[in-house]
């Protein structure tokens, strides 16, 4: 009969610690703090506007998450003209991505991933007036309370 009230003790305290235990890993999930949810804001590198080919001042990025917004036009309201934006490395002066190839008036935004650095912009251009902008993402991390 001893063994049988044991018995009877070790499932009641077994169920215990089981409900404990359940009960502690409760607490502890509500205890977390809740998850985060990034923000992205675009803070501005440079504009420029003009007519044929340029090569940009160099600017930096600290992320090297680029975003090139570019508008094009024909004054005369005639078809045709191009339009190409290329993003360059400052340091060694190699092409790193074409952002833009444009045919004609049009506009859009680009994006460019590249490693942090110091960068320029190229254009070639003909027979359009442009204009474009480009951004670097700074990504914040809010917590949603």
């Amino acid at each position: 009969m001893r063994s049988l009230v044991v018995g009877r003790s070790c499932s009641v305290l077994a169920v215990a610690c089981a409900l404990a235990a359940a009960s502690m890993s409760a607490c502890a999930r509500a205890a977390q703090p809740a998850p985060a949810s990034a923000i992205v804001t675009w803070q501005p590198l440079g504009s420029w506007s003009g007519r044929g080919r340029i090569q940009t001042e160099s600017f930096n990025s600290d992320t090297g998450a680029l975003r090139v917004t570019w508008k094009t036009t024909r004054k005369d309201g005639s078809a045709g003209g191009d339009f190409q934006v290329t993003v360059h490395s400052a340091i060694s002066g190699r092409p790193l991505q074409t952002a833009v190839v444009q045919h004609g008036a049009g506009s859009g935004i680009a994006y460019v991933t590249d490693d942090p650095r110091l960068f320029y912009a190229v254009v070639e251009a003909s027979n359009l007036e442009w204009s474009f902008t480009i951004e670097e993402a700074i990504t914040y991390t809010a917590r949603t309370d």
